[in-house]
């Protein structure tokens, strides 16, 4: 059975940062489809970075500047640095490897 699990939430005040990681059974060397996506309340599910296997790395506009997606390959886990966190940023932040999903881990960010 596939795993892959979201861990690094939490709450935080306005300005500060959060690590989240990924972890996957996965081989993922090769995996282009990787990124993490978020929910907040009320909200549908947004796309917020993508990396693909060469280390190519896509954004929502809202978090440009702000978050740094990355991978380490052979330890199987895509990492999300969140920097300068808003009220905003609030949300269950999940992981997707090609078509797996991870269960979520919370991000509350107070003002």
């Amino acid at each position: 059975q596939v795993q892959v699990v979201e861990s690094g939430g939490g709450l935080v005040q306005a300005g500060g940062s959060l690590r989240l990681s990924c972890a996957t059974s996965l081989t993922i060397v090769s995996i282009n489809d990787m990124g993490w996506y978020r929910q907040g309340p009320g909200k549908q599910r947004e796309l917020v970075a993508t990396i693909t296997s060469g280390g190519i790395t896509n954004y929502a506009d809202s978090v440009k500047g702000r978050f740094g997606i990355s991978r380490d390959n052979a330890k199987k886990t895509m990492y999300l640095q969140m920097n300068s966190l808003k009220p905003e940023d609030t949300a269950v932040y999940y992981c997707k490897v090609v078509a797996f999903w991870g269960q979520g881990t919370q991000v509350t960010v107070s003002s």
